[in-house]
């Protein structure tokens, strides 16, 4: 007998979020995988790499985060790896030596603390032309893609997929109206109610996504102008690796937004909370966070769950300027309609990009 798919939940009130523990990984660990890495044999693929996963994460989809994996990529002097396509998207961060990223045809000359994108489906590649190991840290979204059972990846030689090779391209446009442009597209109701013919999902507008680079040499230019703000100021004091291309999202990806940080000594963030989960990856300096209560240590090179989803917390610098690199699932969040954000204990819960979002003093501050 067919077990029966229903579950009778009436009544029944919703259930306690378990948000997963703040945990650090020190960088003297992470710089001893890295040179493990290095001296083993060179892989076929040459794909020389590491997870970080957290103790609370179970496959598939092994991740820092529930949503986010950290992963350790090395790439040795005179090596390449072969090329890479899948459907998950990254950032990544250069921690040691210097390489080259090709990225859909285009080669990004990486130096360290160098920050990128990699677009879904944009094949890639790297290679290091140095003389010392190539270090790399990569963020992605294939924890979620990986539990959706959806995950796409393909690995070759070549400049054309195997998934390509036998694939007839599509017929060209004679002119005259498109499929689109033939269906159905009728407001229904007077508040905004939509009808839309099947081609409206198969022929969704292009919005170009490419790979993009944000040098540091370039990024810390700018860094000074919020370490020097007034220490009454309430924000973080950062900068997004603003994508153009995730629009009203503010990300680096579709899935992530990454910062770049310069905090002053002797700062106290407010604590706050979000939805979205973040990764601190330190630069420079040492502190410590508050994150659920529990009192946090780290130091420059270390990687920081520093906030799990929708848990209190606050960083805090001490006798140094700190840098950090932070990786938060916030586009994520606001595709899905799910961001929402307290950005103090006082203030009210707020879903931000559905509803007015929060302000910080720095209007007043430049009036004083």
């Amino acid at each position: 007998m067919t077990a029966s798919p229903f579950l009778n939940i009436s009544g029944q009130h919703s259930r306690v979020q378990q948000p997963w523990p703040s945990i650090v990984v020190k960088g003297e660990d992470i710089a001893a995988e890295a040179a493990r890495l290095a001296d083993g044999p060179r892989p076929d693929n040459g794909r020389r790499a590491s997870l970080i996963v957290h103790p609370s994460a179970q496959a598939p989809g092994l991740g820092f985060a529930p949503g986010i994996d950290v992963t350790i990529n090395v790439v040795s002097p005179g090596e390449r790896t072969t090329n890479l396509r899948k459907n998950s998207n990254m950032v990544e961060i250069c921690v040691a030596g210097t390489g080259i990223a090709r990225v859909q045809g285009r080669d990004l000359c990486i130096a360290e603390r160098d920050v990128w994108n990699t677009p879904s489906m944009q094949i890639h590649s790297y290679r290091n032309d140095g003389s010392v190991p190539w270090v790399r840290l990569s963020y992605s979204n294939a924890p979620l893609l990986e539990k959706l059972e959806v995950h796409y990846v393909e690995e070759f030689e070549g400049d054309t997929p195997p998934a390509d090779r036998h694939a007839k391209a599509a017929p060209a446009a004679t002119g005259g109206a498109s499929a689109r442009d033939l269906a159905l597209r009728k407001q229904i109701t007077e508040d905004g109610a939509w009808l839309l013919g099947y081609e409206y999902l198969i022929d969704i507008d292009v919005l170009e996504s490419k790979a993009l680079h944000w040098p540091w040499a370039k990024v810390a230019e700018y860094l000074p102008s919020v370490n020097e703000l007034d220490m009454a100021y309430n924000g973080r004091r950062l900068f997004v690796l603003y994508n153009p291309a995730t629009e009203r999202r503010i990300g680096t990806t579709h899935s992530f937004f990454a910062t770049l940080s310069s905090t002053p000594p002797g700062s106290n963030h407010v604590p706050h909370r979000h939805s979205s989960a973040a990764i601190n990856y330190y630069l420079r300096g040492h502190g410590h966070s508050f994150v659920a209560g529990e009192r946090i240590e780290w130091k420059a090179g270390d990687l920081l769950l520093s906030a799990p989803g929708w848990v209190m917390h606050s960083h805090h610098t001490r006798d140094v300027s700190t840098s950090a690199l932070t990786i938060q699932d916030h586009p994520l969040h606001i595709g899905m309609e799910s961001l929402i954000w307290q950005e103090r204990i006082e203030e009210p819960i707020r879903a931000l990009g559905s509803q007015k979002g929060f302000e910080s003093n720095r209007a007043s501050l430049a009036k004083a």
